[in-house]
């Protein structure tokens, strides 16, 4: 099975392009989720994590308070790194053991929708990696509509990314999501068809 990456920034659109790469007959697998997974309770790096950065960060009912988390990783990058060196392993094992899983459904290409792959070096895990970008501006105006962030916060978590041209250059292939969404969905019906090849 082809097994295929899918990234790019905040406010891109990864999400709009994932959903029209299922309606095209690709699974996508979505990182963010089975990173949710092995940092639940009983997932494979919840204990590491509480144990590294205590149990303040544990609400009541036992699960990690991600935004907490976050607060905290985000202010130091040694504390990030810490982070990541404990759930990256956990996130790679729960990927493949997904793919595993689409493999055995007779699936021909899957997608793993990731915002991290170059940043991370993990490009050479996959056949090959999908950007999807649009302009600034369009960015901006999505992560506004969306999570209600002002100007000065979406600027900031897009100055915090890699930037959108060095990451689609890093790419094998590129979606343009700047426009309209038929535009986007010809682009995404035309890549499942080289996909599926």
């Amino acid at each position: 099975m082809r097994v295929f990456g899918l990234t790019g920034n905040i406010g891109s659109g990864k999400s709009t392009v994932a959903a029209m790469l299922r309606e095209a007959g690709i699974p996508v697998l979505d990182a963010d989720r089975i990173s949710r997974e092995v940092t639940a309770p009983g997932g494979r790096a919840y204990d590491a994590v509480v144990q590294s950065f205590g149990g303040g960060i544990v609400r009541d009912d036992g699960s990690i308070d991600r935004k907490r988390l976050g607060e905290i990783v985000f202010a130091d990058p040694s504390l990030r790194a810490r982070l990541e060196a404990i759930t990256h392993p956990a996130i790679l094992e729960g990927m493949k053991d997904a793919v595993a899983g689409i493999e055995r459904e007779g699936h021909r290409a899957a997608v793993v929708e990731a915002t991290l792959i170059h940043e991370s070096g993990r490009k050479g895990l996959f056949e090959a990696v999908i950007s999807v970008t649009c302009d600034r501006e369009t960015a901006i105006f999505r992560l506004a509509a969306r999570d209600g962030m002002s100007r000065r916060e979406t600027e900031a978590r897009l100055r915090a990314q890699m930037d959108a041209d060095r990451k689609a250059d890093a790419s094998d292939f590129v979606i343009d999501n700047s426009g309209e969404i038929e535009s986007t969905r010809r682009q995404v019906v035309a890549l499942a068809k080289v996909l599926l090849g």
